[in-house]
């Protein structure tokens, strides 16, 4: 079975959400007064912005050493690449006795799984076996695409409201013991939260955090004015800029179906998959971008919105969410579709 796959040399973490590009600030981003700081992490690379008046050396050095540090702590807990982080212990659990968990980790899984009950299902952690078998995961490229029957026999061991928090501990218990879970769609939103909240805590005024795509902001950038973030045109044959969003003390994450697929007999298999059927999205939404205040949020909600597709923007107005739809027509070109809360805040 011949197989033409057309996955980009992106890391492997983009694939559960699109590639939010930054848009320089012009002649001002030259300005001694924005410092950047970035590296890889978490499978991608995270840049950091600072407009200050004054960063010597040292305080530089401190920032820098922060960042890496703080963005460190949040893979080695949820990362499902590293054997021993904290989520692939908890993977290994096979048990439906409770398993303590970190604070952190139990704020995640909470998030995570309030997106899933508001989603109806759309947004699902447990997902990750169905992932594996379409290719998409850690084990790497399938030999081939799963029948109905293997996909019956995942969603068995799969399904969010089969995982129970536990406040007290805090902890989490398995309903399913075999519960396997992913946070690729949430942990880069987590992180750059985790870096945000670093960098208010250093008194740090003017910020843009971006790991992965996920970008957070606080502040101006160096002009005075709100950070200009670029949603990125989802098509996979250039790299061009949709729109650009003015973003202060917001989040912003999108995701997309266009940077990691490949095909099959003709057919387009997208990285995301819809964990209510096991199968991999069909329908002709693009991408979805979300802005929320906290970019955890941001990033499990445009990764929900995107597998529930054109239903995605009625249940966005619903839950008052400002998302950014973009749809992919048969000549090529894309539909936006933008909600209530997100012309709003174009609007201010």
């Amino acid at each position: 079975m011949i197989r033409m796959l057309l996955k980009t040399s992106l890391p492997h973490c983009l694939t559960a959400s699109l590639l939010c590009l930054l848009v320089s600030c012009g002649p001002s981003a030259q300005k001694p007064s924005l410092h950047t700081f970035s590296g890889p992490t978490m499978g991608t690379n995270y840049t950091v912005k600072v407009v200050a008046e004054h960063l010597d050396d040292e305080h530089r050095a401190a920032l820098q050493k922060l960042i890496q540090a703080t963005l460190a702590e949040v893979n080695a807990e949820m990362s499902h690449y590293l054997g021993d982080s904290e989520l692939s212990l908890l993977n290994r659990w096979t048990s439906d006795e409770p398993y303590s968990i970190s604070q952190e980790m139990f704020e995640v899984l909470d998030h995570a799984l309030r997106t899933s009950q508001l989603t109806g299902g759309a947004f699902d952690i447990t997902v990750g076996p169905l992932v594996d078998a379409w290719g998409f995961g850690p084990p790497g490229e399938s030999t081939e695409p799963p029948d109905q029957r293997i996909i019956d026999r995942l969603l068995e061991s799969t399904g969010w409201e089969f995982l129970e928090l536990l406040p007290d501990g805090p902890a989490v218990r398995k309903l399913i013991p075999q519960l396997s879970l992913d946070l690729s769609a949430i942990a880069k939103g987590f992180g750059v939260d985790q870096v945000a909240q670093a960098l208010d805590s250093e008194g740090v005024e003017h910020y843009m955090v971006e790991v992965g795509g996920e970008v957070r902001t606080r502040g101006s950038n160096p002009n005075g004015n709100a950070w200009r973030i670029a949603i990125e045109k989802p098509d996979s044959n250039q790299r061009a800029l949709q729109v650009v969003i003015p973003l202060k003390n917001l989040s912003m994450a999108t995701s997309g179906d266009y940077r990691n697929y490949y095909e099959e007999g003709g057919e387009r298999i997208s990285h995301s998959i819809d964990p209510r059927t096991g199968w991999p999205i069909k329908h002709s939404m693009a991408s979805v971008s979300v802005i929320h205040e906290e970019c955890v949020q941001a990033d499990a909600f445009a990764t929900a919105l995107l597998v529930l597709g054109p239903e995605g923007y009625d249940l966005a107005e619903e839950l008052g969410l400002a998302a950014y739809f973009l749809a992919r027509q048969p000549d090529g070109e894309f539909v936006e579709r933008i909600t209530t809360a997100f012309s709003a805040l174009m609007e201010n």
